[in-house]
Formats: structure tokens, sequence, C-alpha cells
């Protein structure tokens, strides 16, 4: 059987897979308009008008945070490397607990519409806020490029669209989508896209996770058995190799690729409490208490989730097989709807595809947002007019501003197009570790710390990040490397976690000894009392 013939075989109805999907913009785009007419104030546009529930909130940071790397990377990483593959699943639920226990309800009381907010607080506005809102512009941007790439792949799947400039006006039409949910409805409109995303994804992984467990009669064993079967019965070498119940596949073998899978592992971990775009979300509730209960309930939904995509992952090992996941035209992120194809045909297939369209949308309108109102709140209203802008004006920036990110954001979707997603999110978790984390951290934890150390935390995070990204063999000297024509590859590992993450926490410590003691005493002793008690936190109330 011709690799042609799996890609084509594989789409279903092209017309329907267009036509779910296209319903579901038109439902979402009514309803972000709804939601856009009670936008009066920049706290409407740019944190909801902090009017979501608890849970309403929990069900909208599933929806951020149930990434199109968590649909079709980490479903299709269990397809063809099995254990390895659900590691990922581990890292993105366990970080969390971090989040949680660290720093959700700490932020909520202490900020007001950005990370930077908070930063800032007790130190020099000016260079904590260029930082903070550099650092934020640079995390949304690598994944709003692996949601770009995850668009541009499974458009090459469901339309048979086998060239790159098919699949480039592919992601130039999702891109578009995102800046309007964003310039029309603002924080609201974006929130309710979320929320119905979740609630599709989340149903959709459930219904499908029934009909492969229905299929082997509810028996997992003889699902991973038949797994292991199809993948050793492989007409690939490599993949026929692999034993997907067991931990190697992927990052087992040799010390080095032991040492990279630890320092992906501790990207993911850290990587969520830093993360600009699910931060933002804290601002959305009237309390912090909310903001505690909006995490409790995320890690519900995205735990329930993940156990999805272990099943889904092996099912689709089991029923749909490796060679035709890496032969179909989306490659290892075609797994989960070449399993909604086997099990319900064009019909299932056109629906999880909407939903995964849906997916990347949501997500892409959340990073746009948190990114523009980090460039319009701290760079244009916090640097440049030095707190002199009005809310309306910063309003208008957050809205030119998302137009230029959606811009940027087609161009390296285009030229990412192709790479496994689940791999770029990772690498957007490493620069939110190194570059965010500890400067969060220390700002809320320890009274010493300084412009100085918050300076040179954040930018040794991501300058070193980045270097070490460039110079690994993700970027060149392999054959899925991104430029795998060029070699210039000196860093041994695919992720820098280990290295970067460490020096930022020490970088912090040097900068904080060594620069001089620049805070505002009484600044110090009112954000600790804030952030523990909520006293003078935005829309704060008696709880």
């Amino acid at each position: 059987m011709s690799t042609s013939y799996l890609a084509a075989a594989a789409v279903g109805n092209p017309a329907a897979n267009i036509g779910i999907f296209a319903l579901f913009v038109a439902v979402t785009m009514v309803i972000v308009i709804r939601a856009s007419r009670s936008n009066a104030t920049a706290a409407d546009f740019f944190t909801g008008g902090r009017g979501f529930s608890g849970p309403q909130n929990g069900v909208a940071i599933a929806g951020d945070y149930l990434s199109a790397a968590s649909f079709l990377g980490i479903a299709g990483a269990i397809a063809v490397y099995g254990y390895d593959g659900f590691l990922y699943s581990i890292g993105f639920l366990v970080a969390w607990l971090v989040a949680l226990l660290l720093v959700a309800e700490m932020l909520r009381n202490t900020g007001k519409f950005t990370m930077a907010d908070v930063l800032s607080f007790r130190l020099k506005q000016g260079p904590v806020r260029a930082a903070a809102a550099l650092t934020t512009l640079t995390v949304c941007l690598f994944y709003l490029l692996a949601q770009m790439a995850g668009a541009g792949g499974l458009v090459a799947l469901l339309l048979n669209v086998s060239d790159k400039t098919g699949q480039a006006v592919v992601i130039a039409v999702v891109g578009v989508l995102m800046i309007l949910y964003v310039l029309v409805g603002g924080m609201k409109g974006t929130t309710w896209v979320q929320i119905i995303k979740a609630v599709l994804l989340i149903a959709g992984a459930g219904i499908m996770t029934v009909m492969v467990l229905a299929k082997y009669g509810f028996n997992l064993s003889d699902i991973l058995g038949s797994a292991q079967r199809f993948v050793s019965e492989s007409t690939n070498k490599t993949v026929a190799q692999r034993d997907v119940l067991a931990p190697g596949a992927q990052y087992g073998g040799t010390s080095m690729s032991k040492l990279n899978f630890l320092s992906l592992g501790l990207a993911l971990v850290l990587g969520t409490a830093g993360l600009p775009h699910v931060l933002m979300r804290f601002y959305t509730v009237p309390t912090a208490k909310e903001a505690r209960r909006s995490v409790v309930w995320a890690i519900g939904l995205i735990g329930a989730f993940y156990l999805f995509t272990l099943v889904l992952g092996y099912g689709a090992a089991a029923i749909v097989g490796p060679d035709r996941i890496l032969a179909a035209a989306g490659g290892q992120n075609s797994a989960a709807p070449l399993l909604a194809f086997e099990l319900g045909g064009v019909v299932l297939l056109g629906v999880i595809s909407a939903v995964a369209f849906a997916t990347i949308l949501a997500v892409v309108a959340g990073l746009t947002i948190t990114a523009s109102t980090s460039f319009a709140h701290d760079i244009y209203a916090g640097v440049i007019k030095r707190g002199k802008a009005g809310e309306n004006e910063q309003v208008r920036v957050s809205r030119i501003t998302a137009i230029v990110i959606g811009i940027l954001a087609i161009g390296l979707g285009i030229l990412a197009n192709g790479q496994n997603i689940a791999f770029l999110v990772a690498l957007a978790f490493a620069v939110a570790a190194a570059a965010n984390l500890p400067t969060i951290l220390y700002s809320l934890f320890w009274k010493r710390f300084n412009t100085t150390g918050a300076l040179w935390s954040m930018y040794g995070g991501l300058i070193s990040t980045i270097v070490l990204i460039v110079f690994s063999p993700a970027v060149s000297g392999s054959k899925t490397a991104m430029l795998s024509s060029m070699d210039f590859d000196w860093f041994p590992l695919s992720n820098p976690g280990i290295v970067s993450i460490p020096l930022a926490f020490v970088l912090g410590i040097a900068g904080t000894f060594l620069g001089k003691s620049d805070e505002d005493p009484a600044k110090a002793a009112e954000m600790e009392v804030r952030s523990l008690t909520g006293v003078g936190a935005e829309k704060a109330v008696a709880h």
C-alpha cells in the first residue's frame, strides 16, 4: 500500500470536515460578538471584568492549557513511542501542583492585568516591566509557533493538502480568525471560546476513549498487547525494534538521551507556573479563593484528559498502526484524527477535526491577547508613557499589537510546519521556566530580592535558553531538525531546561547580592500582606 494512498484514504470527506469546523467558527463568533458588547473598560477587555467564577475559569484554563500539543502531539507520541510519549502527559499534569501551591493565589492578590504587575510591584517599574514583557512575548511566540504548526499538519491530513503552499494558506486563515477573536471579544470573548472548546475537547476525547475500550472489551491489557504486536510487525525497522510498553523507546539507550529526558521533564514541570497566558487567567476571577478553585477544577479536567490520551495513543497504535500514522500527511500529529476515522468514519473524523481546530483557535487567541496585553500595559503604558496612558489608549495599542503578533505568528507557523508540536511546546515551557519562574518565586518569597537580581534572572534565563535551543539538535544537525540541511549544533540536548533553569535561579541570587538594594520597604511590606491576605487586591472582596 503506497504512502499516497494511506494519506488519501485517511482524510474521509474534506467537505464534511470543513463544514463542521465552519459551524464551530460561526457559533463561537456569535458568542464572541455578544460578549464584546459589555467590554466598557480596560479591565473588561484585558481580564473579562474579573467576572468569571472559579469553576468557569477552571474550565477556561483547561481550554487554554489543553493545546494542539496535548491532543495531537501527545497522542501521536504515545502511538509511535509508547511509554515515553506518555511522559509528556505526566509532566504537563504534575506541573499544576507547582502553580497551585506556590503561584495562583499570591499572583492573583498582587497583580492587576499581567505577570509584570507582580514582578515590578516592589522593584523599579521601567526595566522590570520591559524584561517581563519581553519574556512574555517570547514564550507566546514559541507557543504560537507550535499551534500554527499543528494547524498546518491537521489540514494536510483532513483536506489531503500535501503541498506546502496549501498548508501555508490554511495557517494564514487560522491566524486571521485568531486576530478577529481577540480584536472583537477581548478576554471575555476569548474565555467563552476556551470554555466551549474545553467541553468539546474533553467530551470528544472521552467518547473516543470509550469507543476504543469497547472495541477491546474494556480490557486495557488487550489494547496494549495489540499495540505492541502492531509495532513489532512494522515495515519500519526502527519502529519494529521498539518496546512501546517499557521506557526507553524515545529517551532510552545512551546516557545523553536520558539526560535529555530529565531536561525535558524539568522544563515541563516548572514551566507551567511561568506561562504568561496561564498566569493571566488568574486575574479573570474576583478573589484569590476563586483563583484556587480555578486551579483545582483545571487539575481535575486536565488530569482526566491526559488519562484519555493514554488510551487514545495506544489505541491509535493498535487500530491504525505506526506505519499509517507516520505515512499520513500530518505525520505523527495525525494519530488522533486517523483513529477517529477508523472508529466512527467521516462523521466522527469531522467532529474530532473541528474540535482540534477549535483547540488551536482557542489557544492562539489566548496567547495573542496575553502578548498584546503585555505590550500595551507593560511596555507602552509602563515604559514608554511612564504610567500616563489612559485605559482606552491601552486597549487601542493592544488591538494593534494583536494584529502585528498575528502576522508574525503566521509567518513563523509556516516555517515551523511539519515539526512535532508537543516538542515545540516543550521549548516554550523551557523559556517560561527559566525566564519567568525564578523571578516570580523570588519576588513573592524573598524580601531581599532586588531589581538587579530580577533583570539578571530574566535576561539570563531567556538568553541562555534561546542560545542553547538555536545550537541544539532540535534546530540543526539531524534529519528531524528544523533546519535538517544545516549543521551547527554544539549543545547536545534538544531541550536546554537542565542548564538554563538552574542558571536563571543562580543569576537571580548573584544579581541580588552584587546589585544595590533599591526596593521600597513600604512597598515590600505591602506586597507581603497583600499577597498572603488579599487585602488591597484588585476587586478584592471579603471571603
